[in-house]
């Protein structure tokens, strides 16, 4: 009887034993996103879910928050970094504080275009991004397009950078986004992207920048009508993960999470270029008026004093800065 007790308790033993690694396997993760409901991000981020779940038989599952409801951007970067979120897709400009390698596709004109942008992330240049972000607690599992940012304002077409001095423009939390003010003789205003609608419909502030569908998906463009492009950032987003979960899964999991991450990012780039191209018609027709800066180099001659800066803040960065600006 002894020794059948004893096969008993070890029986129950090695159950709950198995029964709590299969708990924590399955442990629903949480994820963050500040999109709102049909924004390409937000479609793409619940097709990521599904396919995470669907790939792993149940054993990896995602929920998503979406529209910033765990928090602003700064907030959920520190939540993810310190694991008390598991997945988020941000933008690179808030990391770039943060992470000084991406940091530098926040620099003002980096980018030839958006086809630049993807050669470079693709190439040695984003190896050297994703190890900086994998240094401070972020692992990215996939790009996500985000448009080129413009100007946009309550008060006139910005033609030349005479046209942005004495404007107060609302930026990202970035030094660099408030130094490319600074440049143009405009006063920075960094503040979150929730409070923007207000301050514009207020005066707190007169402008800001963003892509097409942001413009128009926060209704911007009914306090904010003079859209004027200049395609000044351009600058990603990435899906990302706590580098302390991603490095706890196998590597078959591990695989599995960044094929559901490529799989979401195609969706999400194709569901783009027609969010942008819709955004663009829906604030024409109600009643934006854009305007293409017909010239671009007084901009850029401006931002010498910007480059000038960060690469002597950063010089460990020149390298990285260059091989960007010489990727064909």
């Amino acid at each position: 009887m002894k020794f059948l007790k004893m096969i008993t308790l070890s029986i129950c033993a090695i159950a709950l034993i198995v029964g709590s690694s299969v708990s924590v396997q399955a442990k629903e993760w949480r994820g963050w996103n500040i999109h709102v409901a049909g924004y390409p991000n937000t479609v793409a981020m619940d097709k990521f879910a599904e396919l995470l779940k669907e790939k792993s038989g149940g054993k990896m599952t995602l929920k998503m928050y979406h529209a910033g409801t765990l928090g602003s951007q700064p907030d959920a970067i520190e939540q993810v970094r310190l694991g008390g979120l598991e997945i988020a897709n941000f933008n690179l400009g808030p990391l770039g504080p943060i992470v000084p390698e991406a940091n530098v596709v926040s620099l003002p004109f980096i980018f030839k275009n958006t086809d630049h942008m993807w050669r470079v992330l693709d190439g040695k240049a984003g190896d050297m991004i994703n190890a900086g972000m994998a240094k401070k607690g972020l692992v990215a599992l996939a790009w996500y397009d985000a448009g080129s940012r413009s100007f946009y304002n309550s008060k006139k077409p910005i033609q030349t950078p005479a046209d942005v001095v004495g404007m107060k423009v609302r930026v990202m939390n970035n030094d660099l986004y408030s130094g490319m003010i600074k440049a143009l003789g405009g006063n920075p205003s960094p503040m979150a992207f929730s409070e923007v609608y207000q301050s514009l419909k207020t005066g707190v502030v007169d402008g800001a920048e963003n892509n097409w569908p942001s413009y128009e998906s926060t209704g911007h463009f009914e306090v904010a009508p003079y859209y004027s492009v200049s395609q000044h950032l351009i600058i990603p987003e990435t899906l990302c993960i706590n580098a302390d979960v991603y490095n706890s899964l196998s590597a078959a999991d591990q695989k599995i999470l960044k094929e559901a991450a490529q799989e979401s990012a195609v969706l999400q780039r194709q569901l783009w270029k027609e969010r942008e191209k819709a955004s663009e018609e829906k604030v024409l027709k109600g009643g934006a008026k854009m305007n293409t800066i017909p010239d671009k180099s007084a901009f850029q001659a401006a931002m010498k004093p910007v480059y000038d800066k960060f690469l002597a803040d950063n010089p460990d960065l020149k390298p990285l800065v260059a091989l960007i600006q010489n990727t064909p």
